[in-house]
Formats: structure tokens, C-alpha cells, sequence
């Protein structure tokens, strides 16, 4: 009995769209009434959650679409699990959400157990955790660590502040306040905080309006596919990136203190980084004493066919910190060195440090994929998945160019981005919900409880979509 089977009995065997537009008059009534206290604009349609099942979305029109988007990437098992649901259900969870602890100050006395349960699921070479809300709040979490662990390790990690540290900090000047840069890349999404705005570099409405840092972005490679047909080229390109790299870091302005890197830039274009370049980087970093960040938000927890995709590069020795979010419902940093706590309590510090309720839900989704070995099934039905996409680029070779993934975590382009949007919009009228990223390119990120039978419902309206197109 497939997964899907076991968990999802009810699920659809087909997509039904009932409306000749998307989103539908129940829909749009319903943008229109919460645009009144909420803004509204960037719906693609309203969503009746008690309805959606499995890998299946419904909308309040009744239209049952098969979701290859999954909430921007979030959804790692399918909607109303009944596995999270039970965890849902449980006293940790009613503690959690009634009391909602300020963690740092009064853990509970499940705290421990809740923590060391995440941990069965860390990175290769990982064995602590910082925990946080959000991607980009992992991200300026992470920043912050690095900060900290580059100024202990030039004053001594047990070295007192100076008088002048800590006066001239309170007017946002060095030496307190030392002016430090994180290095990242074009086309990378980390956040649309401060910091994380910061080095993120995909699309300016991401980030306009709001003061930034002032630091430098380097050249992320763009490979030419398939892989097997270009291994000099593509060497050739992850050569030229790292030389400028390497001079970024040994020209800036002020010291890089950090590099973060995303294993395959997601909103950006889905840009693939091989393990060659992110091994390269790792030895950079250490030659530099640059603090190596991996930001695995999107990427994270399995979709690619490895639980974290940073381990298909092997990097040795392991990054400095591995963020993460999306997928396991939580937030936050796994890391190894003991420095990276800072040397004083409450640097690293808020109000809830975290949210144990989402950690216990993300305990349950890693438990469950460890349990049925749902990584497993991402590589084989990956595997599936873009052979099929490939028999369809030999068909619409125009339309499915760069076919490109890991897992099921697969992207291609258009030759336009207006192209690409009116794809998207035939595709949801053929009961698909996909989403694109960067200017061109349609992104697949289906839960990891995707099986070979949606992938045929997916091909077949893809071809529909495109051979009315």
C-alpha cells in the first residue's frame, strides 16, 4: 500500500475545474471581501483547506486542482496529514499553544525532548540548533552567529568587552559596531528582511524602499543542460564564479565575514550549484576564515532527493550553519562548533526563541519521513517525473527549454516570461497548480508523497496545455 493510500484514502483521482477562469466568482468575491482588511492582491484563488486532500487543492469554486506548488514550497507531506494531525492533537501541542513559552527564559520541561527529536533529522555533521520563525528570520539568525563568531574568534572567545566596544556601539560605530559584509550571490532569495534583503538579489520588488547594506554579490553559475553533454563547460563556469569569489572576499571595502549560498538558487531561476563548486567554496571560506552558511529554506527537507541537498556536495569539512524553514514548519540553524554560542547569554535571544509548537510539527514530519521512506520515493519518482518532462521537451522543444532538477524539485524555461505566464494560467485551467520563479522559468515542487500516478495526470496536462497553446 502506497503512502497515499495508507494516509489519503479520499484523495481525488483526478484535478476538476468547474469554472471558466481562474480564480473563480466564489474566489474573486472572496479576494474582494478580504482586500477590504488585508491585502489581497497577490491571491491566485481562496482556498477551502477543509476540503484539500493530499496532493490535492480545492478552492472555494469547488475546484479540485493536483498541487505541484504546495504553499510556495511548504507543504512536505500533504494537506490534513493525518499523522500531523494526531501531533496536533497531542498535550505538547495544547501546552505550546496556550502557554506559548518564552523558551529562553522558561523552557518547558518537554523542551529537551522536543529539541532532540529535530536533531535525529540534522545535516550530516550537524548536532546543535538555533531556532527561529520564519526563513528569512533564520537567515538574519545565522548572520547574527557568524558576526558574533568572526569578533570572538579575533578577541578570544573568553575576552572581556572593551570600555570602547561597549560605548561605541550605542552610537552604531566601530569598534562596538564594526563594519562587517556577508558575501552572497545574483539571482539569490534569502529573505525580505534587513539583512536578509540584503543579500537577496532575484527581483527589485523584493527589496526597494528599504536601506540595505552595502555588500557584494558574486557571480552564481548558469550551466548549460543536459549536464552530461557539457561537463567542460560547466567546469569552465564554476571556475570563472569561484575566482570572483575569491576576489570579492580579499577586495571588499570592509572584511567578509560570511558567505551564504543556496544549493539551487529557488527563486531565482532554480540555478544548480554542483558539488565541485560548493565543496571549492567551503575551502575558500576556511582559507579566508569566512563563516560558510548553507540556506537550505527551500531546498530542505527531502524534495531533491536527499533530506538536505547541501549533502549531495559530501562538504568536507561540513558548513559552519545550515538554515532552514518551508518544509519542516519550523525555523532555524543547525550548527557544530560549540563557538558559534555566543560567549555571553542573551546575544543570541528574544522573547520565545523559536515556537515549540511548530517544532513539534516539525518533528512529526520528519519522523514520517524517515518512517516511510519518503526520500526514497522523491528520487524514484523524480526520476519518473522529468524522463516524462523530457519525452514532452522532444515534443515542445520551445516551451520545455534547460529541463533541469533533483528529485522531484525540477524546473524549466519558456522563452518569455509573458510565455511562461500564460502557461501557468492554461495549466491551472487543466488542474494543475504550478508555480514559475526568476523571469522565465516554471518550478516544480510537489509534496514528497507525490507518486507516479499524479506525475501521468501532470504530463497529460501539460501536453493538453501546450498543444492548445
Amino acid at each position: 500500500m502506497s503512502y497515499c493510500e495508507k494516509s489519503y484514502p479520499t484523495e481525488p483521482t483526478a484535478p476538476t475545474v468547474t469554472t471558466t477562469q481562474i480564480p473563480g466568482p466564489a474566489s474573486t468575491k472572496a479576494i474582494e471581501n478580504l482586500g477590504k482588511v488585508f491585502d489581497a492582491r497577490p491571491c491566485y484563488f481562496v482556498a477551502d483547506y477543509e476540503k484539500s486532500i493530499g496532493n490535492y487543492i480545492v478552492d472555494l469554486d469547488g475546484n479540485t486542482f493536483l498541487d505541484l506548488y504546495a504553499q510556495i514550497a511548504s507543504i512536505a507531506l500533504g494537506y490534513n496529514n493525518p499523522d500531523l494531525i494526531k501531533a496536533a492533537k497531542s498535550p505538547e501541542m495544547i501546552r505550546a499553544l496556550v502557554e506559548r513559552p518564552a523558551i529562553g527564559n522558561f523552557p518547558g520541561k518537554d523542551l529537551e525532548g522536543i529539541l532532540k527529536q529535530l536533531l535525529k533529522f540534522a545535516p550530516k555533521g550537524q548536532d546543535h540548533i538555533w531556532s527561529g520563525l520564519s526563513g528569512a528570520d533564520a537567515n538574519e539568525l545565522a548572520f547574527k552567529a557568524a558576526f558574533m563568531y568572526y569578533r570572538s574568534k579575533q578577541r578570544g572567545y573568553n575576552t572581556e568587552f572593551s570600555t570602547q566596544e561597549n560605548e561605541s556601539v550605542m552610537d552604531n560605530v566601530s569598534p562596538g559596531s564594526p563594519s562587517l559584509a556577508v558575501l552572497s550571490f545574483k539571482k539569490a532569495f534569502h529573505g525580505r528582511l534587513f539583512a536578509s534583503g540584503s543579500v537577496t538579489c532575484s527581483k527589485p520588488i523584493h527589496k526597494l524602499d528599504f536601506p540595505s547594506f552595502h555588500w557584494p554579490h558574486a557571480e552564481y553559475p548558469y550551466y548549460q543542460y543536459p549536464l552530461d553533454k557539457h561537463t567542460a563547460e560547466n567546469k569552465k563556469e564554476d571556475d570563472r564564479c569561484l575566482q570572483i569569489v575569491e576576489k570579492l572576499i580579499t577586495s571588499w571595502e570592509v572584511p567578509v565575514a560570511a558567505l551564504i549560498i543556496e544549493p539551487v538558487q529557488s527563486e531565482g531561476g532554480d540555478n544548480h550549484a554542483s558539488a565541485y563548486f560548493l565543496q571549492k567554496l567551503r575551502e575558500i571560506t576556511l582559507k579566508h576564515n569566512v563563516v560558510y552558511i548553507i540556506d537550505e529554506v527551500q531546498t530542505g527537507v527531502g524534495a531533491t532527493g536527499k533530506f538536505w541537498c547541501h549533502e549531495y556536495a559530501n562538504i568536507t569539512p561540513p558548513p559552519d550553519l545550515v538554515t532552514f524553514s518551508k518544509k519542516f514548519q519550523s525555523a532555524g540553524y543547525w550548527f557544530h562548533d560549540p563557538q558559534f554560542i555566543p560567549n555571553k547569554a542573551y546575544r543570541q535571544f528574544n522573547t520565545w526563541c523559536g515556537d515549540p509548537a511548530r517544532m513539534i510539527i516539525a518533528g512529526a514530519i520528519g519522523q514520517e519521513i524517515v518512517d516511510n521512506k519518503l526520500v526514497d520515493q522523491v528520487q524514484r519518482v523524480g526520476k519518473y517525473l522529468i524522463d516524462e518532462l523530457a519525452k514532452v521537451s522532444e515534443k515542445y522543444p520551445q516551451y520545455l527549454q534547460r529541463l533541469r532538477g533533483k528529485g522531484t524539485f525540477i524546473a524549466w524555461d519558456l522563452p518569455t516570461g509573458e510565455q511562461r505566464d500564460l502557461f501557468l494560467k492554461k495549466l491551472k485551467l487543466n488542474g494543475c497548480n504550478v508555480g514559475g520563479c526568476s523571469d522565465k522559468s516554471v518550478r516544480l515542487r510537489p509534496t514528497l508523497t507525490f507518486e507516479e500516478k499524479h506525475v501521468d495526470i501532470f504530463i497529460a496536462a501539460v501536453n493538453k496545455t501546450l498543444k492548445d497553446f
